[in-house]
């Protein structure tokens, strides 16, 4: 296991007032959608998308990875528009096709954190992309606020999203416990000055360096318990 968050007692006054998840690849299992609806978009067009790719976009809002997309393919800036709207499209017609792709456990996790304390999403994806996943888990009542990075400045690494959570949860950042699946994620809510749980994803695993800079790493979302975790120093 990755970091230093101490375990203790719910009782102590040092503890996590909210949690805040990521969506994609921690609530749900869709990081290899958006890898395949990118990688089927480019194939149209006789271009290549890679898992390399994918681990390049992770974490980015909407304009960074339309940006990257355009540039890792070689096109004109004037298609950045119409790749975001292409993906977004084809990641939300996925949901209401199949439903949630499920992650063991996870949906239910999120369901009994939420009844102990405020949780809220900061998401990288596109905010219809996030609706549509709440709809398809049956979250979106337990959830308090819902941040998609496309609504700051900068997205992951950055720790603007979750900031952003934060003061719309009214809670200090250093009572925040983040749970991430992605080295961007990681990044960004450590940067945050919250404490980060890193629960990889089997589809799409982490960059190298999640594990170490996490402060805890747990093999599941059920096996978490946010009132036993001392906020990082």
């Amino acid at each position: 296991m990755g970091g230093n968050a101490h375990g203790a007692g719910s009782q102590t006054t040092d503890a996590i007032e909210a949690v805040i998840f990521d969506l994609d690849g921690v609530l749900v299992d869709s990081e290899i959608w958006w890898h395949e609806v990118r990688a089927a978009w480019a194939a149209q067009r006789g271009l290549t998308w890679t898992h390399e790719d994918t681990r390049a976009v992770m974490g980015a809002n909407s304009r960074g990875w339309g940006r990257i997309m355009r540039e890792r393919l070689g096109l004109a800036v004037a298609d950045e528009a119409r790749i975001v709207e292409d993906v977004v499209e084809g990641v939300v017609a996925r949901y209401r096709e199949s439903g949630a792709p499920v992650i063991p456990g996870a949906v239910e996790a999120a369901h009994r954190i939420a009844e102990a304390m405020p949780v809220a999403i900061a998401s990288s994806a596109h905010r219809a992309v996030i609706d549509a996943a709440l709809e398809a888990t049956g979250l979106r009542d337990a959830i308090h606020v819902i941040v998609s990075s496309d609504e700051v400045e900068h997205g992951k690494p950055a720790p603007d999203v979750y900031l952003l959570a934060a003061r719309q949860l009214g809670v200090a950042p250093n009572r925040c416990l983040v749970v991430e699946d992605s080295l961007n994620g990681v990044r960004a809510g450590r940067d945050a000055g919250m404490t980060v749980v890193l629960v990889p994803n089997e589809s799409i695993p982490p960059a190298p360096g999640a594990v170490e800079l996490a402060n805890l790493v747990l093999p599941s979302l059920t096996l978490l318990d946010p009132s036993a975790i001392r906020p990082a120093a």
